[in-house]
């Protein structure tokens, strides 16, 4: 292999890795389970708890468990704003990153318009401004909300937010996967035609 092959195979593999925020930069709110239970996307649809954006009517629900201080969710969330007028995404808050991920997450979660404070967040977030205000004084149930999405995730066994799950549109296969991603990868992904 010569070097600017090794070099190319580096530069991949460490843009796969960075693709997403992972547990294990920050501080671990619940410990991961010891044995991976299987994906179902029953039962993220009956387990997760967040907040639903796009086409309220569509029969395709997209998943997304997502950390409010992820960038990569950030860009993800931005990659799935031409696609809400096809599909019905339902984004799950998880405390992965810090204290700032459970009360911003708690925020969404409560706000009359989550999908326009979402999308004040990440434009925030993106501009590396750390996202919007939120209080750490966090209603009780809404916290216990946030660690049952975090120890729903975490019994996946994945291992970076943005995580989606779904139902791609043309193969009626259960999907998932980590990351972020473009509109057009994620069309592709999710089975319908991008924008």
């Amino acid at each position: 292999m010569t070097s600017r092959s090794l070099f190319c195979s580096l530069v991949l593999l460490f843009s796969m890795l960075m693709s997403g925020c992972s547990q294990q930069e920050g501080p671990k709110s619940a410990p991961a389970p010891a044995a991976k239970r299987e994906l179902s996307l029953e039962t993220v649809a009956a387990q997760g708890k967040g907040f639903t954006v796009g086409a309220m009517m569509s029969s395709n629900t997209v998943y997304v468990f997502f950390d409010a201080q992820c960038p990569h969710c950030g860009h993800l969330w931005e990659a799935s704003l031409p696609l809400q007028k096809k599909l019905k995404f339902v984004w799950i808050p998880v405390g992965w990153i810090n204290a700032s991920s459970t009360a911003q997450g708690a925020a969404l979660l409560t706000a009359a318009n989550p999908g326009a404070l979402m999308s004040e967040h990440e434009a925030s977030l993106l501009a590396k401004k750390g996202g919007i205000s939120a209080s750490s004084s966090i209603p009780a149930e809404i916290e216990q909300t946030i660690k049952s999405n975090t120890q729903l995730l975490n019994s996946f066994g994945a291992e970076a937010v943005p995580f989606i799950v779904a139902r791609n549109a043309k193969t009626g296969q259960t999907v998932s996967r980590d990351g972020a991603m473009s509109t057009p990868a994620l069309a592709e992904f999710l089975g319908v035609e991008a924008p």
